[in-house]
């Protein structure tokens, strides 16, 4: 009985302790990444939300992009100014479209031009 009563006071204060010093290694962790994550260069597409299908619509202010599957979804992105995409893109195309939300629209920022594949089914 002496020794449960001497346990549970000494649990709780390395519990306390394991705390206190696991927070403190989360803190100096996070210091240190920011730095480096703040002069490290951006992935080529960070910040940047993904959608893929095909076209179904294509003019100067606005791509309008159809995924097909279990739950079709279409989308219609805004083009933003600095629109960059690769390859000749045309309606029935499969393309994947970077965008993001500015303002509650969805607007491209760049797209990929997918090249159909001759390997056959899986």
């Amino acid at each position: 009985m002496k020794h449960a009563r001497m346990f549970a006071p000494l649990a709780l204060a390395t519990l306390l302790v394991a705390l206190l010093a696991g927070g403190a290694t989360n803190a100096a962790a996070a210091a240190k990444r920011t730095p480096q994550s703040a002069s490290s260069a951006p992935s080529k597409n960070a910040g940047y939300r993904q959608f893929t299908g095909t076209v179904v619509a294509i003019d100067g202010s606005s791509i309008t992009v159809e995924k097909g599957g279990k739950a079709p979804k279409q989308m219609v992105f805004a083009r933003a100014a600095s629109l960059r995409s690769a390859g000749d893109i045309g309606k029935d195309a499969r393309v994947t479209v970077y965008w993001r939300e500015e303002a509650g629209h969805p607007v491209a920022h760049r797209v990929v031009l997918k090249t159909a594949t001759s390997s056959g089914s899986h």
